[in-house]
């Protein structure tokens, strides 16, 4: 049996998801409550670190081999929504080649997320930027 606290909660809980539904999509929520790729590499190829404009900073770390992206991990100190961004940065870069993997703009983290509040939309951008940086580092790294 639940005590009075648990049952309250519970119903809490349940009141954040359902206000959370209004703005959010799914896919969102799914990636904000359950990110993917969470955490660093000890020894990236590529690395990078962005503060966006509202303060919270990504970071991406990138393990290449034959310009292929074999792993990709992220950390933040962001909201949800730059959670979920960059949960789903990182899966859709995972296994692509470093060009296609330049071609993932916020314009198509927003379609991953099955779009975003006007006030969030920044975050996708922060995902973006991070994972372009963080290939030009790697390929910087082989200039030199």
């Amino acid at each position: 049996m639940k005590s009075d606290f648990d049952e309250f909660s519970d119903k809490l809980q349940e009141e954040i998801l359902k206000d959370i539904r209004k703005n959010y999509s799914e896919t969102v929520i799914d990636h904000w409550m359950h990110p993917r790729n969470f955490g660093n590499l000890a020894q990236p190829d590529g690395f990078a670190r962005i503060t966006g404009s509202c303060g919270d900073t990504m970071q991406i770390f990138l393990t290449i081999k034959n310009k292929r992206i074999i792993d990709c991990r992220y950390l933040t100190d962001g909201c949800g929504t730059t959670i979920a961004c960059g949960s789903i940065v990182t899966e859709l870069a995972k296994g692509k080649s470093l060009d296609d993997a330049k071609n993932i703009s916020p314009v198509v983290v927003l379609e991953s997320c099955d779009g975003l509040p006007p006030e969030n939309e920044h975050c996708a951008l922060l995902a973006s930027n991070t994972l372009i940086e963080a290939i030009r580092n790697f390929e910087q790294q082989l200039q030199h």
